[in-house]
């Protein structure tokens, strides 16, 4: 027979016991009676039996009942079983393993449902009284001492074992159990929070791209339509620029896009690479070409940005300038770079007051709207910190701090 074929019997047996427990105690406590009733009928060569034959089938029959209770009162059972032995064996029946079986059955099951100490207390108190009735008793005249007293320890200690063995290896399957759910029940939330922060990631990219190149094309086409009569020549610079802008815009939402439908196939078309502050002449000159004047200002020594911060630091100056195209009456603004140590310092400021048709869409947008919030989550998800409001003197100033190099866990967080 295959180890696979006794498995799945085993795995049969111990679901029948689960489902029928009385049946299959009746049938033990049966085969133990038996046992037991074989045992009080032995005696040792030359030896005479006890008068009393009846007695012992009478005591392993008691015996025997107990042990059905042995799932809900385990330390009644070895006291009855006990005493039922002790008896026996003072009557003068010879002590052999078929009269222990009762008693070391109900030694295994407290050994197996019971805690360390009671299955020590009553297993101790159990051994003494057997091994003092097997001492002072009759029938094991013809037996040493030591035959007496080691006999009946060997035999009452296998079931303690035995019991104590199956009980940890009943806590070790409930442990593995345990920590296969715990586990999959992690690998679920995992796998939900990495689903929640890419749909996060990929809708801040597109609230990026989308606003800025929807805010620079509107701004592109109302200053085209403003200078057609007067400034044909202006205005056919800026449709050309319009028609850059809308390219631009196609290509950054493909690249996008593209994230969703990457499956690593080594033959697929490779990604356009993440936009950085390399970009960021770009970047003024189509906003210059919505009628928007920008000055860039670098202090400090420019260093090597990990791809994230590099990201990171792009989109919240394109978003920063989208803003002020969108809700700003502003003819300039300002974008300030300042490398001070280990951190990044971005600074975009105007000092236009809000477009007079609606300032109130403007508070709305600049406090509460995706924009600042989007900035605010780049910068934080890197280690960093952004603040955006009005200035004092006028205007509006979105300021932000970046570490160089994050570790690798942020930084994993602000890329897309």
């Amino acid at each position: 027979m295959s180890i696979s074929q006794e498995r799945r019997y085993a795995d049969r047996l111990e679901e029948f016991a689960a489902r029928r427990p009385f049946l299959v105690d009746l049938v033990l406590a049966l085969a133990l009676m038996g046992c037991a009733s074989l045992g009080s009928a032995l005696t040792l060569p030359g030896a005479e039996p006890p008068d009393q034959d009846k007695t012992g089938v009478v005591l392993m029959g008691v015996a025997c009942l107990a042990l059905l209770k042995h799932r809900t009162h385990p330390r009644t059972t070895v006291v009855v079983t006990a005493a039922c032995t002790v008896i026996a064996v003072a009557q003068g029946y010879l002590l052999t393993p078929l009269i222990l079986a009762p008693i070391m059955a109900a030694l295994y099951w407290l050994a197996s449902l019971t805690d360390r100490r009671t299955t020590r207390a009553y297993g101790i108190g159990t051994m003494v009284a057997v091994m003092l009735a097997a001492v002072f008793a009759d029938s094991m005249d013809h037996l040493s001492l030591l035959l007496r007293t080691i006999g009946p320890l060997f035999w009452l200690l296998l079931p303690l074992a035995a019991g104590k063995m199956t009980q940890l290896r009943r806590a070790y399957l409930n442990s593995v159990q345990a920590r296969a759910e715990h586990a999959e029940r992690t690998r679920e939330e995992e796998a939900r929070l990495r689903v929640t922060e890419e749909r996060m990631r990929i809708a801040r990219e597109l609230h990026d791209v989308v606003a800025h190149h929807l805010a620079l094309a509107n701004a592109q086409a109302g200053t085209a339509a403003h200078l057609a009569l007067d400034n044909p020549p202006q205005t056919k610079k800026i449709l050309t620029d319009l028609t850059g802008t809308t390219s631009s815009a196609l290509r950054e939402l493909k690249a996008t896009l593209g994230l969703l439908r990457q499956n690593d196939d080594p033959g697929s078309a490779p990604l356009e690479p993440a936009p950085g502050l390399a970009r960021l002449p770009e970047l003024v000159s189509a906003c210059e070409s919505a009628g928007l004047r920008i000055t860039v200002t670098t202090e400090g020594e420019p260093q090597s940005l990990s791809p994230g911060v590099d990201l990171t630091a792009f989109r919240i100056v394109q978003e920063a300038l989208t803003n002020v195209t969108k809700h700003a009456a502003a003819e300039a603004a300002q974008v300030r770079l300042e490398y001070a140590g280990s951190r990044l310092m971005i600074t975009v400021s105007n000092d236009g007051p809000p477009r007079p048709t609606a300032p109130a869409a403007f508070e709305a947008a600049q406090s509460r709207g995706f924009g600042v919030i989007g900035m605010r989550e780049r910068a934080r998800s890197l280690g960093g910190d952004l603040c955006a409001g009005h200035r004092p003197e006028g205007g509006f100033e979105v300021s932000t701090a970046l570490p160089l190099h994050p570790h690798a866990a942020e930084e994993e967080e602000g890329t897309p």
